[in-house]
């Protein structure tokens, strides 16, 4: 049997800073002047990025191009999935927040590898940018908790009896985010100019021309240049490894920061225009830290294991989080201001699954 609980679909409202954000941003100026470190990215970032696109180039070029056997190849697909995903991580992720550079020209153009990753850096702006980092975890707001029919991943969300076994299978629906958002996501959200419950302007022009020059271009790298090289079959089956891959990589990222039993989910009621708290406030109460101490994963994941520092100051560089997250501890904390970071992120994936078994119980 299904609930239907009441869907927001209006513009929500936070309320005053109470001076939770004010000091949040003095005392992390503070801190970057005196490491005299740059707010946005400089010669580490262009020396990350230069190293990231070469190995999925390197990747690509091997996987395609050799003669390569059976399981070489398909340790070829998992670095190139694995290259994708740093590239999405670390560069456009940070070049679409502005984060990237000082130059608008420049993140422009690094924020296109999204598109010649067969996603639109127009819509992700309206989808991520605007929508998620609003109205985080709200349900009918946040695209990234929209897994429905099959996933119930938030308590406004309609209960079905099949969720009772989603922490099984959702992991596997997972990996076929990717796939779904390269041939049918970006096209309906263009055609209906609509992202769930919330408008946004139609892409025309450069926009609507750059979408569709971004997916000529991915389809071509991705599919049919391989098939002058491979049966259509093999290169099918390997553009549906990676890309699930990819996918699986993309949607476990996101719910360890969201989706887990530490993190909030504010309810609206019916008719309910506004969230009581400040916005910063509800940032912090809705995302969640994990393997702050990994280097290796923080420098893979472009800083998104500080998720927190990240929604906070989403145009800082993510090479900046690490140093910045104690002083945002010790201000949550002078505040009252729940902080929460898993140790590790097999402790994180554990409260996810947990989160998805609570979820998915009868109501």
């Amino acid at each position: 049997m299904s609930v239907a609980l009441p869907v927001h679909t209006g513009r929500v409202t936070f309320g005053a800073d109470d001076g939770f954000h004010a000091e949040l941003k003095r005392r992390v100026r503070a801190e970057l002047a005196a490491s005299g470190r740059p707010a946005l990215g400089g010669a580490r970032m262009y020396l990350k990025s230069v190293t990231i696109l070469i190995w999925l180039v390197l990747s690509y070029g091997l996987l395609v191009f050799t003669h390569a056997s059976w399981w070489q190849a398909a340790l070829l697909a998992v670095s190139l999935a694995l290259a994708v995903g740093a590239t999405g991580f670390a560069i456009q992720h940070d070049a679409n927040h502005g984060a990237y550079s000082g130059n608008a020209i420049v993140n422009r153009l690094m924020g296109a590898t999204l598109d010649l990753l067969g996603a639109s850096s127009y819509l992700w702006y309206w989808k991520h940018n605007i929508f998620h980092h609003t109205y985080t975890n709200i349900e009918g707001m946040d695209h990234d908790l929209d897994a429905k029919p099959f996933g119930r991943l938030a308590p406004d969300q309609m209960h079905f009896p099949a969720h009772r076994f989603q922490h099984v299978y959702m992991w596997a629906l997972y990996g076929f985010m990717l796939p779904k958002w390269h041939l049918v996501d970006d096209f309906q959200n263009a055609l209906e100019a609509r992202i769930d419950n919330n408008r946004i302007p139609r892409p025309r022009g450069w926009t609507l021309a750059q979408l569709l020059a971004g997916k000529a271009v991915f389809f071509a790298w991705a599919l049919v240049i391989p098939m002058f090289f491979h049966r259509w079959w093999v290169v099918l089956g390997f553009y549906g490894l990676t890309a699930f891959l990819v996918g699986l990589l993309l949607a476990v990222v996101f719910q360890l920061a969201h989706c887990l039993e530490e993190a909030d989910f504010p309810h609206l009621p019916e008719g309910a225009k506004g969230i009581a708290g400040g916005w910063a406030r509800q940032q912090v109460q809705t995302t969640v830290d994990f393997a702050r101490g990994n280097r290796l994963l923080t420098w893979y994941l472009g800083g998104l294991n500080y998720q927190i520092e990240h929604h906070l100051f989403p145009k800082i560089c993510h090479l900046n989080y690490p140093r910045i997250s104690g002083v945002v501890a010790e201000v949550c904390a002078q505040f009252g201001v729940r902080y929460v970071a898993h140790d590790s992120m097999r402790g994180a994936i554990a409260s996810h699954w947990r989160w998805l078994r609570q979820m998915g119980a009868a109501k």
